[in-house]
């Protein structure tokens, strides 16, 4: 995703105050305003994926503090807490991301980014500080049984670091029997919980295509194999894919995103380059649409005397819910906030998620926020991946809530 337009300027301060639909723990009331700060905090210093040494030591560092056993360094800038109380033989594991976006900030904002050029446009900043209240009430209350293991992921933003970390043996070092964690949600109410079994998210994938043919004069066409028109026949033919392959009731996209040749309008170039993205929300289209992605860029390069070169990088698979561990959460949020405080039918995103890789492992839950649904400055509403966007702080301490309560329940209930 690319940031919109220029917002409008920001007001001083987010200083709404807490609607009094968002049920909060007295327990964590009493540590929002702290945490609050924190999230504020990491906003201001953000950092890109598996550059995230600041917010690293920053959450180790408090996690230590409050009696957790903290490994450093998993999938490279990625922190793990783990905290053992009691007898209890059950596992659960809260994730959040950490890293920022190469975005300049034009929030106008007292905490706004202080590093030009990057932001926390997506709110992972409000994912940490979020998890590290909860951290901090069930260091204090340690009202369960079992192991909880706080799972500090670095670089989601399209760099796989949720497969860093299982490459470095997260649940083998860390085993987990439920996963949980959350993003917020821009366009929905503030706090309201969207809570949906099986595909949350779509894949991900990213194709490089370079198309090489002949450069030469540009009064000359008929001496060179212009890489530009057979490029430019391939981004046509493209999209009869998801028009004319895939089953109507699927979901499948290709974008071409970018498309970079030449520099003098009397050159020819000698090759073209175009980057898509492609998403679905099966794995079986996912790998037709590889197919014939790879397939229809040597077709129509080999029509205009051409080659092309495709470099499909396999990223992010589709986000799945398990429907036990949805099940489980949606039944300790209705204890929480009650039928009003859940959003019926929460629709599957087009975006994705690394947290799609973790899933595929341990069956949990990734469920949904609002962030709030007024675009005006310190709403919530602004889309993720855009210079104004901010996280909003009322929803921190509801989730964080339910964080608490959902440890609670489950390392209880074994």
């Amino acid at each position: 995703m690319h940031p919109s337009a220029e917002p409008k300027p920001r007001r001083a301060e987010n200083e709404a105050p807490m609607p009094p639909s968002l049920p909060v723990l007295e327990e964590v009331r009493q540590v929002q305003d702290e945490m609050v700060a924190l999230r504020r905090q990491i906003h201001a210093q953000p950092e890109l994926g598996f550059e995230e040494k600041l917010t690293s030591e920053l959450v180790a560092a408090r996690l230590a503090q409050w009696g957790y056993e903290v490994t450093r360094g998993v999938g490279r800038t990625g922190v793990v807490g783990r905290l053992k109380v009691g007898h209890g033989h059950r596992s659960i594991g809260l994730r959040a991301d950490m890293d920022a976006l190469p975005i300049e900030e034009k929030s106008g904002l007292p905490h706004a980014s202080r590093r030009p050029g990057l932001m926390h446009a997506c709110g992972h900043d409000g994912h940490t500080a979020t998890l590290l209240a909860a951290a901090r009430v069930l260091a204090l209350t340690r009202g369960f049984s079992g192991t909880l293991n706080l799972i500090f992921q670095p670089a989601e933003e399209g760099l796989g670091g949720a497969q860093a970390m299982l490459d470095d043996g997260l649940f083998e070092r860390f085993p987990c029997d439920r996963l949980y964690g959350f993003h917020n949600s821009p366009g929905a109410p503030v706090g309201l919980l969207g809570i949906r079994s099986g595909v949350v998210y779509s894949s991900s994938d990213t194709v490089i295509i370079t198309v090489r043919g002949r450069g030469g004069h540009g009064a000359k066409p008929h001496l060179a194999v212009d890489p530009i028109v057979t490029a430019s026949h391939l981004v046509i033919a493209l999209q009869s894919i998801v028009s004319r392959e895939i089953h109507p009731n699927e979901l499948a996209i290709v974008t071409v995103g970018a498309f970079h040749a030449g520099e003098a309008p009397n050159v020819i170039p000698a090759s073209a380059e175009l980057r898509l993205t492609v998403r679905a929300r099966s794995e079986a289209v996912r790998a037709q649409l590889r197919d014939r992605i790879t397939a229809m860029a040597h077709a129509q390069a080999a029509v205009h005397g051409a080659t092309a070169e495709v470099d499909y990088r396999w990223r992010y698979p589709v986000t799945i819910n398990d429907d036990e561990a949805t099940s489980y959460l949606r039944g300790v949020a209705r204890e929480l906030v009650g039928e009003e405080g859940l959003i019926p039918d929460w629709p599957p995103g087009t975006a994705s998620d690394d947290m799609g890789l973790l899933l595929a492992r341990v069956p949990g839950c990734y469920f949904n926020v609002g962030n709030g649904t007024d675009e005006r400055p310190g709403e919530g509403g602004c889309p993720v991946h855009n210079a104004g966007y901010d996280f909003n702080d009322r929803i921190l301490p509801s989730t964080a809530s339910l964080y608490v309560r959902l440890v609670q329940r489950y390392l209880v209930d074994g």
